[in-house]
């Protein structure tokens, strides 16, 4: 807080550390002691002993001056925003210098390079944006140097060297392994445990094979590529490159599978079936990578279940819960149809199917809120047949949700809610259920006449639009029974003392109720 004087200290002591006014410049470009009088103070006095004091402005500058650098010489620096937020952490005076990579690894895939020069020596890679091979790298200093960072360099590129050339030697091994036979590869993961109650790598592997060949046909793969793309895609595991960078897994597989003369679909099925990862992460849409992501995840969630080992709560140890959204996003956005209790029966039939496919309604409510459409619209279509499959559902729910925002939708709801509760009040009330179809013949106003008109001519459009699955055409049918209803009720006592005209007019709502029921379950949507 300041005070005539300058600046007055706040009493602190943290581990016997005591708050002073007194700090330090850079350790070599300026040590001397600085006596700081109040927050801008202490800021510029540090810039101008070397110290940026701010990490972001350390970040910018590291940034621009790598991007200018990569200009100059024709290329480009990948983008990593982690790897950016942890250099500029590590220095308080960062001096950005570019270095060569020896010709010797220019031909190692590009995401080698990448992954090698980022986890063990936190540079940046900067690459040819013609060949989109990489070519140089860019360090970060803590100090400037009066040769201009050249010692710094070689010594960088020294280790460098060392480190591509044990990364040159898993990639060269790998090759040899792949070309011959990828399969010693697969066979090695039977030693492999994925699940003590689940068994193998290799077991896990024959099930997701089998699977994907099933589902190959709903995805309009073909067969005996799902299986085959299913059986390698896993392969790279036992790579030396997959284990000495893990998070390399399934790439490594697709330049495996490629070097191996498996065909393209194949092959770019092992990078291709662990997505979608998360919520922005792109789908797969080769038909062949669907296939197998389906299978890989479908496998994964039935041999959960039928083990009992759910998410609980916040703990989803296994990532079922991304599995799942990972199913619908593929579904959907591939604009497919899959009946998933018949797929969870076909990957493992102890699973508790019930269980699971609510568990699906779950994870399919938040990818539609994100969508835009309300929780009680998702919960009116899922209480319809055919709700597991995920297709038909978010059509349904979409159009609904569409149709909900009109006004003739917001009306016939109130239409068909008042339809409900008096012909549920009074059914209980005489113990029967009306529903034996309502006569024209006993109309006695021209409202009835023209309701029953409207219900004759709507009924065969909306059975016949939900058969084709155009929800859309449907809700334009329902959108016609709007005006007929409201006019009904403003014209007709539906409890006439004439029992048959009584009985006939209950009758008709149940016609209303069995028909706007035969497109979603209105009764779940809130008024």
């Amino acid at each position: 807080m300041s005070d005539e004087a300058g600046s007055e200290v706040v009493p602190l002591d943290v581990d016997g550390i005591v708050s002073g006014k007194t700090t330090f410049g850079h350790r070599f470009m300026d040590p001397k002691q600085i006596t700081v009088n109040g927050f801008e103070d202490y800021e510029a006095q540090l810039k101008r002993a070397f110290v940026v004091l701010n990490a972001g402005e350390r970040a910018d500058a590291i940034w621009e001056d790598a991007k200018n650098q990569a200009f100059a010489n024709g290329l480009e620096v990948v983008e990593d925003a982690g790897l950016l937020q942890e250099v500029a952490g590590l220095v308080e005076w960062p001096v950005v210098l570019m270095g060569e990579i020896a010709e010797d690894f220019l031909e190692l895939p590009p995401e080698v390079l990448q992954t090698s020069m980022k986890e063990h020596q936190k540079f940046f890679s900067v690459k040819n944006p013609k060949s989109g091979w990489i070519e140089r790298f860019v360090t970060v200093a803590n100090r400037e140097t009066t040769d201009n960072g050249a010692t710094i360099l070689a010594g960088n590129q020294k280790v460098l060297f060392a480190r591509l050339s044990d990364a040159k030697f898993f990639w060269e091994n790998d090759l040899r392994v792949a070309s011959a036979d990828m399969s010693s590869w697969t066979d090695a993961l039977s030693n492999v445990t994925f699940h003590n109650k689940l068994g193998t790598q290799a077991e896990r592997i024959g099930r997701i094979s089998a699977l994907a060949r099933e589902l190959a046909p709903i995805v309009g793969a073909d067969a005996g590529e799902a299986e085959r793309a299913a059986k390698l895609a896993k392969a790279d595991l036992s790579s030396e490159m997959v284990y000495e960078f893990p998070e390399l897994q399934g790439l490594m597989g697709r330049y495996y599978a490629e070097a191996a003369g498996e065909n393209a679909a194949v092959a770019a099925a092992a990078q291709e079936h662990y997505a979608p990862l998360g919520p922005s992460d792109d789908v797969p849409t080769a038909p062949v990578s669907v296939a197998v992501s389906l299978a890989d995840k479908i496998d994964t969630l039935t041999g959960f279940w039928a083990i009992n080992e759910k998410p609980t709560g916040s703990k989803d140890p296994f990532a079922l819960r991304r599995a799942a959204l990972g199913i619908i996003r593929l579904v959907i956005e591939n604009d497919k149809s899959l009946a998933l209790n018949s797929v969870f029966a076909i990957a493992n039939d102890k699973a508790d199917s019930a269980n699971l496919l609510s568990f699906f309604h779950d994870r399919l409510k938040v990818y539609l809120r994100e969508q835009g459409v309300r929780h009680d619209v998702i919960d009116a279509c899922i209480a319809m047949d055919g709700n597991d499959d995920l297709g038909l559902l978010v059509k349904r729910a979409v159009a609904l949700e569409a149709f909900m925002k009109t006004e003739d939708g917001t009306n016939l709801l109130q239409g068909f809610k008042r339809a409900n509760n008096i012909l549920s009040k009074e059914e209980e009330k005489d113990g029967v259920e009306y529903s034996y179809g309502a006569d024209v013949k006993f109309a006695e106003t021209d409202e009835e006449r023209a309701l029953f008109k409207v219900l004759t001519a709507e009924a065969p459009v909306i059975e016949a639009a939900l058969k084709a699955e155009d929800f859309a055409a449907a809700m334009t049918g329902m959108a016609a029974l709007r005006a007929p209803i409201d006019a009904f009720f403003e014209a007709v006592q539906v409890n006439a003392d004439n029992a048959t005209v009584r009985r006939n007019r209950l009758n008709l709502l149940s016609d209303i109720r069995k028909l706007v029921g035969s497109v979603a379950d209105l009764t779940r949507v809130e008024g």
